[in-house]
């Protein structure tokens, strides 16, 4: 009996597991302070997290997709000659041994169509060019971004 046919079995030691699992090395990206403000369903909604990657390489990130939006895009907000604008960005790069900011009023995740609630977390998977997939949670806010009831 193979290892791994013990395993589905039911019949396995502790000992007998390892070999079965295909265990990923975890990538150099982390990521901390996930949300997103909420206004409306017809609304985009704008998420915000800093990454950090603890890497000796820079990471390229290059897409954002969630069950929670009919389509995830990476933006930034800018302003030329007075008019502030959001546009679309291919990708960032968070620097080896640093961190990269998507904040209110600079680069954010921009959420079409929203499917979420205040109070609520969402997962956001982030994928990049030269690293693991990362599937973060991200916290519902309201209009005024912060936990409801503060």
């Amino acid at each position: 009996m193979t290892r791994c046919f013990a395993r589905r079995a039911g019949l396995i030691g502790v000992g007998l597991l390892a070999p079965c699992l295909a265990l990923a090395a975890p990538g150099p990206i982390t990521a901390s302070t996930g949300w997103f403000r909420y206004l409306l369903p017809q609304i985009p909604a704008g998420g915000f997290v800093i990454l950090h990657n603890e890497g000796t390489k820079s990471v390229v990130l290059d897409a954002a997709k969630s069950p929670a939006c009919g389509m995830a895009m990476l933006h930034k907000s800018v302003n030329r000659s007075g008019v502030d604008r959001m546009v679309m960005v291919g990708h960032v790069t968070i620097p080896a041994h640093g961190s990269f900011s998507f904040s209110p009023g600079a680069y954010h995740i921009m959420c079409m169509q929203p499917k979420m609630k205040p109070g609520e977390t969402v997962t956001v998977t982030l994928s990049f060019q030269n690293a693991p997939s990362l599937a973060v949670p991200f916290k519902v806010y309201g209009a005024d971004g912060k936990p409801a009831g503060r």
